[in-house]
């Protein structure tokens, strides 16, 4: 009761606008611009159709050089995604983003194709002399990289109906997090 007790009260209702600000903001780097006062996030800039839309004011239907790339296991590479596939899809994609001493840096993956990429390197994974105490075996990885970019685990709700946050997109999907089954190639590309 008192002073003590509204500071403390006050505290937590700053706390708590702080984190529904944070997930506000997660779903607007995601979002596609379709929702009313939403912000144009990656799933505008980096689309999964890249030949339409109009991003900037520029129409990518019109203006080929304004398409990002994008890649789909099924539809390029005839193949389901799953671990034993990732590698090859990933290949794939990176051969058609790299342009001299371009390339992309950073790959934010959503929850299922993070572990899609995690499984396939951890058949392969071997315990060193760097493992922090010399009689210890450890199991798994802290950080990922695939070539020079590093990988990136942002999933997320990805779409769960219980999200007391608005969807950022017209059609309710991707409520916060990388949308599902989608790696984000920055450089502008995507994998899906």
């Amino acid at each position: 009761m008192g002073e003590e007790a509204i500071i403390d009260l006050l505290e937590s209702r700053v706390m708590n606008a702080e984190d529904t600000f944070m997930n506000g903001l997660s779903q607007g780097v995601y979002g596609d611009g379709s929702v009313t006062n939403s912000v144009g996030g990656l799933q505008l800039l980096v689309s999964s159709t890249p030949t339409s839309g109009v991003v900037g004011g520029i129409d990518r239907s019109v203006w080929t050089f304004w398409q990002n790339q994008s890649w789909s296991a099924a539809t390029n590479g005839n193949t389901t995604l799953s671990s034993a596939s990732i590698l090859q899809q990933m290949d794939a994609l990176w051969v058609q983003l790299v342009r001299g001493r371009d390339y992309p840096d950073l790959i934010v993956a959503d929850n299922v194709t993070y572990r899609y990429y995690l499984n396939a390197l951890q058949s392969i994974q071997r315990i060193g002399p760097e493992s922090r105490a010399p009689d210890m075996a450890e199991y798994g990885f802290t950080t990922l990289k695939y070539l020079q970019a590093d990988v990136v685990l942002d999933g997320g709700f990805q779409g769960f109906s219980t999200d007391p946050l608005p969807a950022q997109t017209s059609t309710g999907t991707a409520v916060g997090g990388t949308p599902s089954t989608t790696m984000y190639f920055l450089s502008g590309a995507t994998i899906h």
